[in-house]
């Protein structure tokens, strides 16, 4: 289905329930900005590449261009979201159950970020909507496994192929420079590093963007009253939209998590900020074209902790790894229960 603006302004007009499930989605892609942007670039920061600010912007617009173009190729990822759960019968009811799954979603990311643990907002999506679909429903029937499992290929991929591609560069890059100018080969890596984080902001617009854009196709496709459709368009002006959003919470709220990640979990020298942003970025790129949302956190993260323990295992702080895989393990079911509370009590309400 195609979505013009002319015809989405229309119909949040005559849709007061269609107005406030947009509010909410765009709380959440704010949110998302906040907590999960920044990890494309937390990196680039803690080994001063880049001043924060800079690199913000940096994030900022290489969001937008991933969103732009990989959209225009593939929307593999939309398509998951889309699919992976059914919204579908009545679609007052639709309605209130996804609104429900945006409000559970926005109070865990904000949660997440006051006490500055870079959960995973993708995961939180995820969860949200499962669990408001579950309510909705009534049942498992809710969920279709096919396109869930897809969620679960995206965990493995993430963790274990970030970790071990970390991992791998480091080793590769500490071999082919041990014998070069420390303070020449440090320079080269910074810019290599500006890089390589700009890619990895490029491939996150690509990932997330695409899933938060489904909820408005979703959103859209329930006011018309036909629920899911196997064909979806994104258009330009909700990539804009959604750019924007995300690069507003990035500004307001990024530097905590980007200290968090960046510099309390591994002290990183600008060599292995360039290899564990490569390992995010091959990781992210893998899953976009193959339709698997991952989670931007979760993959860099684990690059980051691979890296550190290229080195040496003390190297990485596992107390402040450990508290981050702690909410990883929690978010699932505890944004899913989020949902299905909130849609229960949203359902009962209204």
């Amino acid at each position: 289905m195609t979505i013009e603006l002319a015809s989405f302004v229309a119909e949040l007009a005559a849709n007061p329930v269609l107005v406030v499930v947009t509010l909410l989605n765009i709380g959440v892609i704010v949110v998302n900005g906040a907590t999960d942007a920044p990890n494309a670039i937390a990196t680039v920061v803690s080994t001063r590449a880049l001043k924060p600010n800079i690199a913000i912007l940096m994030a900022a617009v290489c969001n937008f261009l991933g969103l732009l173009l990989v959209s225009l190729v593939t929307v593999a990822v939309a398509q998951t979201i889309f699919n992976m759960v059914d919204f579908g019968g009545d679609s007052h009811q639709a309605f209130i159950a996804l609104a429900a799954a945006m409000v559970a979603i926005i109070v865990w990311g904000v949660v997440a970020w006051y006490f500055g643990i870079p959960t995973s907002e993708s995961h939180s999506l995820i969860a949200g909507l499962t669990g408001a679909a579950i309510a909705l429903q009534g049942g498992l029937g809710a969920v279709n496994g096919n396109e869930w499992m897809k969620v679960v290929y995206g965990i493995v991929l993430s963790t274990l192929l970030g970790f071990f591609l970390g991992w791998l560069n480091a080793k590769i890059v500490t071999r082919a420079c041990r014998n070069m100018d420390r303070g020449r080969t440090s320079r080269t890596f910074r810019w290599a590093q500006i890089l390589s984080g700009a890619g990895v902001a490029f491939m996150h617009g690509a990932q997330d963007g695409q899933k938060f854009m489904s909820i408005f196709v979703l959103a859209i496709a329930l006011a018309h009253g036909t629920g899911q459709t196997d064909q979806m368009v994104l258009p330009i002006w909700l990539m804009v939209l959604s750019a924007a959003c995300m690069g507003l919470g990035t500004a307001v709220g990024g530097k905590r998590i980007i200290k968090n990640v960046g510099q309390n979990m591994v002290k990183l020298e600008p060599y292995q900020g360039f290899a564990s942003s490569c390992a995010t970025f091959f990781c992210l790129m893998l899953a976009t074209f193959t339709g698997l949302p991952v989670s931007t956190t979760h993959t860099n993260t684990t690059a980051i902790m691979g890296v550190g323990a290229a080195k040496r295992k003390s190297a990485v702080r596992w107390g402040v790894a450990g508290d981050m895989v702690k909410a990883w393990i929690l978010t699932f079911p505890g944004c899913g229960l989020l949902g299905f509370a909130f849609a229960y009590l949203f359902l009962w309400l209204f």
